[in-house]
């Protein structure tokens, strides 16, 4: 018994060398297309992230708008109580010199 390999014909070693080439072409294809793809993820959730942050700062200065217009009311009715209490204080004061 021989234990040499029969040499292979030109024709199929180029056809062999080929095939290898083309399977190495398609592993290095696909790990490309899995290292863009996971690139896309990543920046697909980059992209999340700054809309959440666009939606907080968009309900932040919305808040601030919604305090600024309501800031003359508050000060407003802050001098009514105010006044109030000064009445109340003075009647009070009156009543108790007055007795």
């Amino acid at each position: 018994m021989a234990d040499t390999a029969t040499p292979l014909p030109p024709d199929l070693e180029e056809l062999i060398g080929r095939i290898r080439w083309q399977r190495e072409e398609s592993e290095k294809f696909v790990a490309e297309q899995k290292k863009l793809m996971a690139e896309s993820m990543k920046l697909e959730l980059e992209a999340k992230k700054f809309e959440h942050e666009a939606r907080k700062l968009e309900h932040e200065a919305r808040k601030l708008e919604r305090d600024r217009m309501l800031a003359p009311w508050q000060i407003a009715l802050s001098g009514m109580a105010a006044g109030a209490a000064f009445f109340g204080a003075g009647a009070a004061f009156v009543k108790l010199i007055g007795s």
